[in-house]
């Protein structure tokens, strides 16, 4: 099956890379804890933007005046928790889901059968207009972020660099990411309970706060001219072992 597959490939890659490279450090801890090796610990990285607005009327919002879902629409990601969590929440601001997932028919059903009837919930699908998708990401009430393995997830971080106050599945991975920095759910019912409070204006105090620590974790800690100098530094490290071992004949290789 895939998961052995791909339990087989983690083995091997840990056994026989030259260097583990790890995007988050709940994966080093795993690999340390399952084969009891170190990783270099390098993360993906965003920018601190502001795309502007100008063609939110392409979608018919408004800014922060509708919330966002940016994901494969597959189990881990936890899309169909949150399309029910929002439909049993009073909110009324729109809920635009981005994504698709072409190998998951069965689940994409589910998802659309949960807004079946909701004119709140609007499904865009994949957009690949990078200005757009940044102008929807910068101008969310909130982005909600379902995802529960991976590590550190782009779409959380370029959410995070355009100042999307975070709504985050509670996970280790996730956590770290936002530095605790979000409102954090594990079911629909908590989701529900977040927007609920949003809808009201109980949260309107705390939403600008998020938006700001997300930006500020993303230029102080996922900068992409620190993971160049980053992965830079452990290539060097690699051509210093090799002229130290100048018999050695195997390639050098990084197992990510």
């Amino acid at each position: 099956t895939g998961a052995r597959y791909y339990r087989w490939a983690e083995k091997a890659a840990v056994k026989n890379g030259d260097v583990v490279i790890a995007d988050a450090q709940a994966i080093a801890d795993h690999v340390m804890a399952t084969y009891g090796r170190e990783c270099v610990v390098i993360p993906s990285g965003a920018a601190v933007i502001e795309p502007g607005g100008d063609r939110l009327t392409e979608l018919d919002v408004i800014r922060r005046d509708f919330h966002l879902v940016v994901a494969r629409l597959e189990p881990e990601n936890h899309v169909l928790d949150a399309v029910h969590g929002y439909r049993i929440s009073d909110e009324t601001r729109p809920l635009l889901v981005v994504g698709s997932a072409p190998y998951a028919d069965w689940y994409i059903t589910k998802v659309h059968e949960a807004a079946e009837g909701d004119s709140r919930i609007r499904f865009l699908g994949s957009v690949y207009d990078q200005e757009l998708l940044d102008q929807i990401y910068g101008n969310c009430r909130t982005y909600i972020h379902g995802h529960s393995v991976g590590g550190t997830n782009p779409s959380l971080l370029r959410a995070m660099g355009a100042g999307a106050p975070v709504q985050a599945f509670d996970c280790e991975f996730n956590r770290e990411v936002t530095g605790g920095q979000a409102l954090f759910w594990n079911t629909a019912e908590e989701l529900a309970d977040h927007l609920d409070e949003i809808a009201s204006g109980d949260l309107d105090e705390e939403l600008p706060p998020l938006s700001e620590a997300g930006r500020a974790r993303v230029a102080n800690h996922y900068r992409w001219d620190t993971v160049a100098s980053d992965y830079e530094d452990m290539l060097q490290s690699l051509v210093d072992r090799r002229k130290r071992n100048p018999k050695r004949t195997e390639d050098i290789g990084a197992s990510r």
